[in-house]
């Protein structure tokens, strides 16, 4: 009896996986290969990691996602993602996040993409220095004397 049952598991579990699969190959899927750099030299950035979410047609961020890290040459590839709008996150130490979506549409994409160091927050009780070339705009204000004068 316990035979029957483990055959008839066996047959169950093989044809789910059979319908599994069938679905994913009807489904176009893409290569893609990311190369990451540094905006101000062009250098590959290691250790990054490329955070991907699949995106629904609102825009919404789908669960479910994919991270890779880069390797020396700061370069990273995927097989197998599904066509359609593709939410791309990159986060590296010393970096600005990264973030867009992309539209993937062909079976091999690259996609190069820089990032930049962190800039400095504005305040505005700190001394800006002004650029010399701009001419400052200047509002007049109306005198009280022009506002009471009726025309003539």
């Amino acid at each position: 009896m316990r035979k029957i049952w483990a055959t008839v598991a066996l047959a169950l579990l093989m044809f789910m996986a059979g319908a599994v699969a069938q679905k994913d190959a009807d489904e176009p899927t893409a290569i893609l290969n990311f190369h990451i750099l540094k905006e101000d030299n062009g250098k590959p950035v290691r250790n990054a990691a490329v955070i991907m979410h699949p995106v629904n047609e609102r825009g919404k961020q789908g669960r479910g996602g994919m991270e890779l890290k880069t390797d020396a040459e700061g370069k990273s590839s995927f097989d197998g993602i599904p066509y359609g709008k593709l939410r791309v996150q990159v986060l590296a130490s010393g970096f600005q996040t990264y973030g867009e979506d992309f539209d993937v549409s062909q079976p091999k994409m690259d996609l190069t993409i820089k990032l930049k160091r962190p800039q400095g927050q504005y305040s505005i009780y700190e001394d800006h220095v002004k650029d010399s070339t701009a001419t400052p705009k200047q509002e007049t204000a109306p005198s009280s004397e022009k506002k009471n004068e009726k025309p003539n």
